[in-house]
């Protein structure tokens, strides 16, 4: 996509009739001015997401990492299956924690219902550092049936894509697999060193729909409250 063969997007904002009742004329000239930014911010999310596409390979992955799932251990191949791309996110629930973090298990809980949508393209993963036993506990805990959690015990998967020092931090990797050749594709890197001022660390687009609604309210994210476990 490129901005010569795109109308302008304060052109494209010029069609829009929709009108409300009762709007008056200081609020239907704002809400002009900031469609021509929401056109812009869509323009920009796909121009990023065609340059994350055009990545040159990423590292190779070498060592025999080895997991344990429900089903017992697998490898990083294993968690492919037939799929050609895996994404895999990391959660916070290490050993240290009675209970996972309620955060990451918002974030989680959306893709309940869209993971056999994901999974027609993809292959799609949740890793944590603590035992299986545990990780099984807590899937249940929740009533989740399609999520696909996997204990990195030895850490060594963590430590290599999450966390050099195996802090109980979230990651999310994406890894392909062309010619029996597993590389490394793309890891959010966005975080506490790249965060602007009087903003929690986030990536770009966000991928959890929470912040995303919250966005569209006034009062926003908010800085006073933070996701439950059980409400």
């Amino acid at each position: 996509m490129t901005s010569s063969v795109l109308k302008p997007a304060a052109e494209l904002a010029k069609t829009n009739a929709r009108r409300f009742p009762n709007e008056s004329a200081e609020y239907r000239r704002a809400r002009q001015e900031l469609l021509v930014e929401e056109i812009e911010l869509r323009r920009h999310i796909e121009r990023v997401a065609e340059l994350r596409r055009a990545l040159p390979p990423g590292g190779e992955v070498t060592r025999a990492y080895e997991f344990t799932g429900e089903a017992g251990v697998a490898s990083l191949g294993d968690l492919l299956g037939s799929k050609q791309t895996l994404i895999i996110y990391s959660y916070m629930f290490g050993p240290q924690r009675e209970k996972p973090c309620p955060m990451c298990t918002s974030f989680m809980a959306t893709w309940e219902e869209k993971l056999l949508d994901i999974e027609q393209r993809v292959a799609f993963v949740f890793v944590a550092r603590s035992p299986i036993a545990r990780l099984i506990e807590a899937k249940r805990a929740r009533g989740w049936t399609r999520h696909k959690v996997y204990s990195d015990a030895s850490g060594d998967y963590t430590r290599d894509y999450v966390s050099r020092d195996d802090g109980d931090v979230p990651g999310y990797n994406v890894f392909t697999r062309h010619n029996g050749t597993i590389r490394h594709f793309w890891a959010g890197e966005m975080g506490a060193g790249t965060v602007d001022p009087g903003q929690d660390p986030r990536g770009a687009p966000d991928l959890d729909p929470l912040w995303a609604v919250l966005d569209t309210t006034p009062e926003g994210r908010g800085k006073d409250w933070y996701p439950k476990l059980s409400y």
